[in-house]
């Protein structure tokens, strides 16, 4: 349960501006989730959530996420395996060198993208499950930044 509710955390402050835990706690309990804001703080300090400044002033929670150190090695393995990707509607299929189709899908899942719904790895090919088109689209530039970075 705990699992299922970080993952939506990190799904809803990546749709929405949430900038308080009172907010965050609404939106879990709109989604099925009965929590308190003790369990919110407890949840966001587990997921070493961060707070950004937006252009209006407000902040918001955000997945602080160093790619750094700890990414580092998801990135170089990213970069290593990867081909190719191209789309197919809310599928993107990644091509990757002979045999390290599965390294780079725990690769990809390590880094968290929260379009990613799931990932499944043969030799040299991932199909990812992604939320929609539009978020598709959207992980393609992330993955495209990523890579050449």
């Amino acid at each position: 349960m705990k699992l299922e509710r970080h993952s939506k955390i990190v799904e809803l402050i990546g749709k929405f501006e949430i900038g308080t835990q009172e907010e965050l706690a609404e939106y879990l309990n709109k989604e099925g989730y009965n929590v308190t804001q003790a369990t919110v703080s407890r949840d966001i300090r587990e997921l070493k959530l961060s707070k950004v400044q937006m252009e209006n002033g407000r902040q918001r929670y955000v997945v602080f996420q160093s790619q750094e150190n700890f990414n580092d090695k998801y990135t170089r393995i990213l970069k290593d395996g990867f081909l190719s990707m191209d789309m197919a509607q809310n599928i993107l299929v990644i091509k990757t060198v002979s045999g390290m189709a599965m390294a780079v899908a725990a690769a990809l899942d390590e880094l968290h993208f929260h379009e990613i719904v799931g990932c499944v790895a043969g030799d040299n090919t991932i199909m990812c499950a992604i939320r929609s088109v539009d978020d598709t689209i959207i992980l393609m530039d992330k993955l495209k930044k990523l890579l050449n970075s």
